[in-house]
């Protein structure tokens, strides 16, 4: 019953399968297939889509084509597509295995990630359990990470024009837009984060001018804090301004400065604390039961922290120049995370050997070692992790969402400098100074509320599609479109969002602190928001899907070439 089920969902509309006007078709010359037509989507796809093992056209196409009065569902509607959002052509699959493995690097080493195994230690874990954890959370994110990364390689789709196929042709807008205002906020959050980290590595004398110490009232910050923020931001904004090619050369080649850079910082606290017999002193303080009540809700934490990129991934695997390339560059994910949170937690632990106290900020250990050499090497170390970081996970997946949004107003650029300015809008500063907790906490939370769209869309693509996707189809507003559904939404799939979405909802009102207290039933939820979510919409999904296809009449399946009179 349910293989009926998925065969009967991949081709619920049969005559949608588009033909060609071969010049080997044996169909006589008529009025229709004389008549010179416009170009088709598949005159700009490469020739690889158009092979057999992966191609959206199906076998049993006619050889006529006959155009809707209203809508030729061959041809691409320009309010779907541009540039940017064509399947990518092979000339621009440069991504190697390498490359994709140094976008993680650049996206690993940061500030946040500095400190992830540290406040597991903190709250009472041994220091190889928290490393343990952290890990762990990774290795499972690294499944729906290749898993939804094999689409955009396979298809060169990036992640809206993938959405399409399971949220419907407008519908996508919705998972899209969630996704990119997690990443408007973080953005702006990370750019400060890099300003304050030039202005508190330069020297004394410039910090005590009037120039810094003068506060302004009405914009929240001093003149040369602000300075130092719209400084990182032009810098970065200049490497956005060169596409995704600006952003692959800066991943590749920062990678192996973090990896120098980090090495010195672990070698330096190696040989200054007389080794990590600190850290590795670091027992549980916690009992069995206490573990495992913490274990689960730090390991939704972690996947958390990368579950937005895990949504958008096919923005660069559509990239790769192989799914063996992507696969590579992915696993480097847990190996990396393991080996930048060991670093942090060894690092900050020794510096209680080194200056009697805990210092867990890196900007300002970086500030207390003191020296120009130093400073130069932190200012330089730091941005670099925060700008490749930042870029990666907080600009691609906005910027895509509004060319996805409005093809014909927006283009790559205009979407990040859109995205820039959202980040200076929302004033970072006064965020993190009035509640930094209440900041952090909302966005990790917010993005638990994202493992739906994930269930969702690898639920549709392998279960009900079985990989196999009309390309066509996802740039047609024709309503005869496979992916029109209900005037450009697929129904089911929102409704599995939303159900996904609602029993979270309570555990993070009472996490963020707008509600007192809720039933444990719902702080045991959103402990485990990404697992409960993802696979409850992912499920919803694929039966509701199921059980809809089972009862459409047979009478709703008409070919084209035969169409009723009235």
């Amino acid at each position: 019953m349910i293989s009926k089920c998925f065969s009967l969902y991949l081709h619920p509309q049969p005559h949608l399968s588009f033909p060609t006007n071969s010049i080997n078709s044996k169909v006589p010359p008529t009025a229709l297939t004389t008549k010179q037509t416009r170009p088709t989507l598949s005159h700009f796809l490469p020739s690889i889509f158009l092979h057999k093992r992966c191609s959206p056209f199906s076998p049993m196409a006619s050889t006529k084509h006959i155009p809707s009065p209203k809508s030729d569902p061959l041809e691409p509607d320009p309010t779907l597509i541009n540039d940017d959002l064509k399947p990518t052509r092979p000339d621009q699959r440069t991504f190697s295995g390498w490359e994709m493995a140094s976008l993680w690097i650049g996206l690993v080493v940061g500030v946040p990630t500095y400190y992830l195994a540290g406040s597991l230690v903190d709250l009472g874990m041994a220091w190889w359990q928290g490393i343990a954890t952290v890990v762990a959370a990774n290795i499972i994110l690294l499944v729906p990470l290749v898993l939804t990364g094999e689409p955009g390689t396979r298809y060169g789709l990036s992640f809206p024009v993938l959405a399409r196929s399971s949220f419907g042709i407008y519908g996508a807008n919705v998972p899209t837009l969630l996704r990119a205002l997690v990443g408007c906020g973080w953005y702006g959050i990370e750019t400060w984060i890099g300003g304050e980290a030039i202005y508190l590595l330069l020297p004394n004398s410039v910090k005590e001018s009037a120039f810094s110490t003068n506060f302004i009232p009405w914009l929240g910050t001093s003149p040369l804090e602000f300075i130092c923020f719209l400084s990182f931001w032009v810098v970065q904004l200049g490497i956005v301004w060169k596409g995704m090619e600006g952003i692959r050369a800066l991943e590749k080649y920062s990678a192996p400065i973090l990896i120098v850079l980090t090495s010195c910082l672990l070698t330096w606290a190696y040989v200054n604390a007389g080794g990590f017999g600190y850290m590795l002193s670091l027992s549980s303080r916690l009992s069995t039961s206490q573990f495992w009540a913490l274990f689960f809700p730090s390991l939704t934490a972690n996947i958390s922290f990368w579950a937005t990129l895990a949504l958008n991934i096919p923005d660069f695997t559509r990239y790769a120049k192989s799914q063996k390339d992507q696969i590579i560059g992915q696993i480097g994910l847990p190996i990396f995370m393991g080996a930048f949170t060991f670093v942090g937690l060894a690092v900050t632990s020794s510096t209680k050997v080194i200056f009697g106290r805990i210092i867990s900020s890196p900007i300002q250990l970086l500030g207390q070692i003191g020296g120009l050499t130093t400073m130069i090497l932190a200012i330089t170390g730091i941005s670099l992790a925060t700008i490749t970081t930042n870029i990666a996970a907080n600009v691609v997946a906005p910027a895509n969402a509004l060319v996805n949004l409005s093809p014909s107003a927006f283009t790559f650029r205009k979407g990040a400098l859109l995205t820039a300015l959202l980040g200076i809008a929302f004033q970072p500063w006064r965020l993190l100074k009035s509640s930094e907790s209440f900041v952090y906490t909302w966005l990790v939370g917010y993005s638990a509320l994202l493992g739906p769209i994930g269930g969702i869309v690898l639920v549709d693509y392998y279960l009900l599609k079985n990989t196999k996707l009309n390309i066509e189809d996802l740039y047609s507003l024709s309503p005869r479109g496979e992916y029109y559904y209900k005037g450009g939404y697929n129904l089911v799939a929102m409704a599995a969002l939303i159900t996904g979405i609602l029993p979270i909802i309570p555990g993070l009102l009472n996490k963020v602190g707008v509600v007192d207290s809720v039933p444990k039933l719902f702080v045991g939820i959103y402990n485990n928001a990404w697992f409960f979510s993802f696979f409850l919409a992912g499920f919803l999904h694929w039966a509701l899907s199921c059980l809809m296809t089972k009862q459409k009449p047979s009478s709703q399946i008409t070919d084209p070439l035969f169409p009723t009179t009235n």
